[in-house]
């Protein structure tokens, strides 16, 4: 577990513990090059040299908490739970700049590497991730996301004196000598090298003098294309301004960590923040002044010569985030063109952001991450073992938590307990796993969007919802309007729905959301919102009894409230042009059911048309878990599996039947009796609905 490291002479650096009242205090993390034990040390206890790594063997890790409590590493988790807090927006431009001016204090010797105190300690088995600075060189840009950072991978972060004057090679050199070190030390596991502005092209650098190794490269707006800047408007304007704001977005900045409340708006958030902020710019004089700016800037043009020659020898997985509001480089253009030359390259863009936009708000590094499924400790990304629950602020930033979605969908869960109590909310569900969550499909499964996130919300839950794979396979002249959803899908938990992969939830105690009705189900024609199209087969079924799952079939209603069909898959087919983009929307993509036979098979995928209506509420209905655990032996008794199903089958039907019996009782069901609710109490938890 390498944090900090010495090699060839370049010397360990103080790990830096930023308190509440923003005073540093120094530690040190240090490794030796023959083993894999780490110990956290004081300067007054370990002299820093230039040789060698320290002359210590056996010692036992150790880490800390928030207040520097030493802590057992026996104490590191495996896994994170939902609703993790990954610390983003606690962390602003004020401590980048506070950091950053302690860093340089007495700044003298080569580059080096530092590892922040509030990355901790890792899971079990994460990979290291070595950042690579911009043009600041401070090595402190990752301060947003660090602490997020810090629960999946092993942070290690370039710092570059002010002073210094290593050129492009020397510093290609340390990075390559680190990663070698990495490599070896761990074969098995991919390093993860990210690079911003300058750091984007040391990384690529790196990557196509070592095509054999395994790098994975995240680049932040990488200065590949700066030959091509030199006709920019603004160049000039950068070279004769000290870290000029034209590199970057401040109000952008100024909003990390701001999320508005009914209490603070975010206006007067957004207005105390920017007057506590601006002075804070005259700090980056400092850390950029004139002449390492100019280096800096011949840096990064020989930088982008140097990788814009060897595109050909990179083999690493890349992953560029560009801004569209770049005003140093032109970015967006410059990641369509890594698009096209590079092997494996993939591109996010961040229209509203400005060059740095790892410091700026609306990028959380670690969701784009995970969108991109690019997370993995071993050779093979495996959507189980590396999947990471949903954060606080990823659950807090999602649409469905937003108010007006909460407001509009109203959604109301009743559950059934073991003994047949109906009760509000979902008390009628185990807390532990395996549990096979079985219901009918509302239009476009927008019924999970509701679901999903009221389990998180009630009972700290993942629930892995089994989605067609297509939602995976996203078309470049489709991205746009499929990446938002695919991305809410990715960070929730959503699997592509197969045997095997439902079987591989259930083996692992897990949380899974399964609809039999799948396509057909959810892309019903008009008149058929309540009606089930399952399949005669009954495979989960038999799966769930040979796990001993409990199964709990649900019933949705709601989407008549909310929404109004107007064109069908019927409809599309007798207008020519709707009927010709069906078939091209569906040319070369996989039916699940083109086996089953009769209508189910027939199914195409299409994008129904309809309109949002005055809201009524969307309600969901739990039934009496069914124990399957201890019916082992049943396997191979076809009539058993058959009476399950058709139970499983009846119970749902029999929720939906009461549903829309009771909503006629519910006095909060249309949307303005929830808003006068909301606007009485404040909340939007527990608006009341009918009893059970």
């Amino acid at each position: 577990m390498a944090l900090i490291m010495n090699y060839s002479g370049v010397p360990l650096f103080p790990l830096l513990t930023l308190k509440n009242t923003h005073s540093l205090r120094s530690l040190v993390f240090v490794k030796s090059i023959g083993g894999k034990t780490s110990v956290l040390l004081s300067p007054e206890s370990f002299r820093i040299n230039e040789g060698s790594y320290a002359d210590r063997k056996n010692i036992d890790v150790a880490t800390y908490d928030d207040k520097c409590v030493f802590q057992s590493p026996q104490n590191v988790p495996e896994e994170l739970e939902p609703l993790w807090d990954d610390g983003y927006g606690t962390q602003t431009i004020k401590d980048f700049a506070e950091i950053s001016m302690d860093l340089i204090k007495n700044d003298r010797g080569p580059p080096r590497w530092f590892c922040p105190a509030t990355c901790g300690f890792p899971l079990k088995e994460s990979p290291t991730l070595l950042y690579l600075p911009g043009i600041d060189g401070t090595g402190a840009g990752l301060v947003v996301h660090e602490k997020g950072l810090g629960k999946l991978f092993h942070v290690q972060c370039l710092h570059i004196p002010v002073s210094d004057r290593t050129a492009l090679e020397g510093l290609i050199s340390i990075v390559e000598e680190t990663v070698l070190i990495e490599h070896y030390s761990s074969p098995n596991k991919p390093i993860y090298l990210l690079g911003d502005s300058l750091g984007g092209s040391l990384a690529l650098a790196v990557a196509a003098r070592n095509p054999t190794i395994d790098l994975m490269l995240i680049l932040a707006n990488p200065a590949t294309s700066y030959e091509r800047s030199s006709e920019h408007p603004l160049i000039p304007l950068v070279r004769d301004l000290p870290m000029s704001p034209l590199l970057s977005d401040f109000v952008k900045m100024t909003t990390v960590g701001i999320n508005g409340t009914n209490h603070s708006p975010f206006l007067w958030q957004l207005f105390g923040k920017f007057l506590e902020d601006v002075p804070l710019q005259s700090v980056m004089a400092k850390i950029l002044p004139n002449d390492t700016l100019e280096w800096r800037l011949k840096l990064i043009q020989s930088a982008a010569a140097y990788v814009n020659s060897r595109f050909h020898a990179i083999t690493a997985q890349v992953l560029v985030l560009a801004s569209g509001k770049d005003n140093f480089i032109p970015s967006k253009t410059e990641a369509q063109r890594l698009k096209r030359l590079l092997k494996n390259c993939h591109v996010r863009v961040f229209e509203e952001n400005g060059h740095t936009i790892l410091l700026e708000s609306n990028v959380n590094l670690l969701s784009v991450i995970k969108t991109n499924q690019i997370y993995r400790r071993s050779l093979k990304h495996d959507i189980f073992k590396d999947f990471y629950p949903a954060s606080m602020t990823e659950f807090k930033s999602s649409p469905m938590e937003k108010w007006w979605f909460r407001l509009y969908t109203g959604t109301t869960l009743f559950s059934t307990m073991e003994d047949g109590k109906i009760v509000r909310g979902l008390a009628g569900i185990p807390d532990d796993g395996p549990v096979l969550v079985v219901g009918n499909h509302m239009l476009w499964g927008f019924d999970a969007f509701s679901l999903v996130p009221e389990f998180l919300r009630e009972k700290k839950i993942t629930l892995h919802g089994l989605a067609h794979p297509e939602s995976y396979q996203i078309r470049e002249e489709d991205e746009y309007l499929m990446i938002p959803l695919t991305d809410i899908h990715k960070i929730f938990g959503t699997i592509p729905v197969s045997a095997r992969n439902l079987f591989k939830l259930l083996s692992r105690n897990s949380f899974a959301l399964l609809y039999p009705g799948g396509a057909r189900e959810s892309l019903h024609r008009k008149g058929e919102s309540c009606k089930l199209f399952w399949p005669d087969k009954q495979e989960f079924v038999r799966m769930a009894v040979k796990l001993g799952a409990t199964i709990i079939p649900y019933g949705a209603v709601g989407e008549d409230d909310l929404t109004e069909l107007l064109i069908d898959l019927e409809d599309m087919k007798r207008i020519p042009f709707l009927d010709q983009k069906v078939k091209e929307f569906n040319q070369g993509r996989k039916n699940l059911r083109a086996g089953h036979g009769g209508e189910i098979a027939k199914q195409p995928l299409h994008i129904p048309i309809f309109l949002p209506k005055l809201p009524g509420r969307l309600y969901f209905m739990f039934g009496k878990p069914i124990q399957t655990k201890g019916k082992e032996h049943m396997l191979n008794d076809k009539d058993y599996l058959r009476e399950l199903y058709l139970q499983i089958k009846c119970d749902v039907e029999k929720n939906i039947a009461y549903l829309l019996t009771k909503r006629e009782k519910d006095p909060y069901r249309g949307i303005f009796d929830r808003l006068m609710w909301v606007s009485n109490h404040g909340s939007l938890d527990n608006i009341p609905s009918f009893e059970p």
